[in-house]
């Protein structure tokens, strides 16, 4: 495998690094967060401007031509900034959905839209029965006329309360675990019947509850064949816990450097922590838990990227190791600061938050070790 970046593709990585060093320090992210909408609309506008939102589209519907490769640098940065403007809700998710399965039209209305950063979009695939199961779809959609009458509920929608297109994953034929009977429906969000409970996430985040209850759509908002949108579901959620991976890294470097930053500044007993051999000890664990994270992720994308049997497996490996190697970097990062670790004024415990909260998106580490051991058997 050839692992070096082609020049687009330092590029790209040399623009985000640029913006993260001398536009987005933590203070500017935190006031991004607590403000209405969670993050900064002007800083989304020049996501859209710098080409980042348009990266893993295709040439034809005004992309880049970007791949998992490109995701991966992307998302390590912006786990690096801690950033918190939507680009997995509407870049990964919504536009995930749509590049695969949305025709010509329906391209030029939502996915152009998304490219451009005038439209907020998320995909509403998790319910409250389902867990970590994509064909455990119980909202159903029945036939009306020319179109159709949506109800059920959607549970921890990222970017739900902002979004103006929802992207609804809802039965249209069989039973929730069925993989076929799986429609996939572009909905307004402010549609009559949709009722939205927003609520902040312990990484400071916003996430929404939704209800559909009667909601009436038309039959162009079906995106792609009726009943056949569990293969378009479930490969977009592979791109999108492979990006939360790869942000997941980059909290990771950014855990380890600053926890032996912060070892060479504080002294006890005279000295700085950072000569003691136990907390030494420590420190080459976070560095060998980085590097072999690293490694692995980089694998993932590769192999995501060349399709095949092996992708699913890949996926699922680089989850598990962010999901167990990475929670145990945090914890020995808060831990070796001691109660500042903890407290809301330092960038550490906000990254630790949001690295926990990764942990347990699209599919937990024990989720994707049993995923893993089923394959294998």
């Amino acid at each position: 495998m050839d692992f070096s970046l082609n020049e687009i593709q330092e590029m790209l990585a040399d623009s985000i690094d640029k913006f993260i060093d001398n536009e987005y320090d933590f203070d500017t992210r935190q006031k991004h967060a607590a403000s209405a909408a969670g993050y900064n609309p002007d800083v989304w506008s020049t996501f859209a401007e710098l080409g980042w939102t348009a990266v893993p589209f295709s040439e034809d519907d005004g992309g880049f031509d970007g791949g998992p490769v490109d995701i991966m640098l992307m998302m390590q940065r912006f786990g690096r900034g801690l950033v918190v403007e939507p680009f997995l809700a509407n870049v990964v998710l919504a536009g995930g959905i749509l590049k695969r399965v949305a025709d010509a039209g329906q391209k030029q209305r939502w996915l152009q839209a998304i490219i451009g950063g005038e439209l907020q979009a998320t995909l509403a695939f998790t319910e409250p029965q389902a867990g970590y199961d994509l064909s455990d779809v119980a909202t159903t959609a029945k036939p009306d006329g020319d179109g159709w009458i949506l109800n059920g509920r959607k549970g921890f929608v990222p970017n739900g309360a902002t979004s103006e297109l929802l992207i609804v994953p809802a039965r249209t034929a069989g039973e929730p675990g069925d993989e076929s009977g799986i429609t996939l429906f572009a909905v307004a969000a402010d549609t009559q019947g949709i009722s939205c409970n927003a609520y902040h996430t312990i990484d400071g985040l916003r996430a929404a509850e939704f209800r559909l209850d009667a909601v009436k759509v038309a039959g162009d908002t079906v995106l792609g064949e009726a009943g056949a949108g569990y293969g378009a579901l479930d490969e977009t959620i592979a791109d999108a816990t492979l990006a939360v991976c790869a942000e997941a890294v980059g909290i990771m470097r950014v855990l380890k450097d600053k926890t032996i930053e912060y070892s060479k500044s504080r002294s006890q007993f005279g000295v700085p922590i950072g000569s003691f051999q136990a907390l030494q000890h420590r420190m080459v664990d976070m560095l060998t838990e980085c590097e072999q994270a690293q490694s692995l992720l980089i694998w993932a994308a590769m192999t995501h990227a060349a399709g095949g049997e092996d992708a699913s497996r890949a996926v699922s490996s680089i989850k598990y190791l962010v999901g167990t190697s990475g929670q145990k970097l945090g914890e020995e990062a808060v831990q070796i600061h001691g109660g500042m670790g903890v407290t809301w004024d330092l960038d550490v415990a906000h990254y630790f938050k949001r690295l926990t909260a990764i942990g347990q998106m699209f599919g937990s580490a024990d989720w994707h070790l049993d995923r893993l051991a089923a394959r294998a058997a």
